[in-house]
């Protein structure tokens, strides 16, 4: 693993929200309690049902899930919560060996699988990961466009833009609004 500026990292991680899903109270309160240190907001819940409500409530930014629960398993909530929000990250945390179940969470489609116990190294590399994930999200594409004008058209644009010291194309842009909107 590369060298990671924690400092950074936890710059980034920290305009994020976190829940973690975890059936076991130690376990549970283990996770919170670092992902406190990394996340502005964590919250927890103890089952798969409790943290679908908690969800609806809340959108956390990620979501950390034990498959293994009683009432609705992390299998379960993570297709619902895929059901309410295709984009939402979701990870499994897990001791379970259970090839089934991991091609399940696959098939899902949850953007990572981490093996319990869980280790300082891996919950940092995990972290980079994630915050790399959102990063690719958040970035927005902008896209550009010719449009070709008759020499007079442009010539008034040109003068438009100069009266008003904007841009040709903010003139452009806002007599194609105007002819949309009208």
């Amino acid at each position: 693993m590369a060298q990671v500026d924690l400092v950074n990292l936890t710059e980034q991680t920290k305009k994020l929200s976190a829940m973690v899903v975890e059936d076991e109270t130690v376990a549970n309160e283990l996770l919170s309690s670092t992902f406190k240190n990394f996340f502005y907001e964590v919250s927890s819940a103890f089952n798969g049902k409790e943290a679908l409500k908690l969800y609806d409530e809340q959108h956390p930014d990620i979501i950390f899930i034990d498959i293994i629960m009683p009432e609705m398993d992390g299998i379960e909530l993570s297709r619902k919560i895929r059901e309410l929000n295709p984009n939402q990250i979701i990870i499994v945390i897990s001791a379970s060996n259970d090839i089934q179940k991991i091609s399940e969470s696959i098939e899902i489609g949850v953007n990572s699988f981490i093996q319990k116990p869980i280790d300082t190294k891996k919950i940092i590399e995990l972290l980079t990961n994630v915050t790399s994930m959102i990063s690719k999200k958040k970035k927005v594409e902008t896209k550009t466009f010719s449009i070709s004008l008759p020499l007079d058209l442009y010539e008034m644009v040109d003068e438009n833009a100069k009266s008003e010291s904007i841009s040709k194309n903010a003139v452009i842009i806002r007599a194609l609004r105007d002819f949309y909107t009208s």
